[in-house]
């Protein structure tokens, strides 16, 4: 909450827009840690090892947004249906 709070406090002083912030691009993926071009204005550590965060026991997504926050809020359960697991 204290790195998600120091991103804000950036915004706030201009050195990012919202729409360039790390948390509308999060959640970052090895392949954006990976890739040559880096085309954001805060660096790969601000994006993909963000302060407090042990590189070690990183959880890495394997895919980043689909859809902006579109799939956020109208999730789709592609799980079985219930009765399938009835014995």
């Amino acid at each position: 909450m204290l790195a998600i709070r120091d991103e804000i406090r950036a915004i706030e002083r201009g050195q990012w827009t919202i729409t360039e912030s790390p948390l509308r691009h999060a959640p970052h993926t090895v392949k954006d840690l990976a890739r040559t071009a880096w085309d954001r204005p805060y660096t790969r550590m601000e994006g993909c090892l963000p302060t407090g965060v042990d590189a070690a026991q990183k959880y890495w997504a394997p895919v980043g947004r689909i859809d902006n926050a579109y799939g956020d809020r109208n999730l789709i359960c592609s799980c079985p249906a219930i009765e399938e697991y009835a014995t």
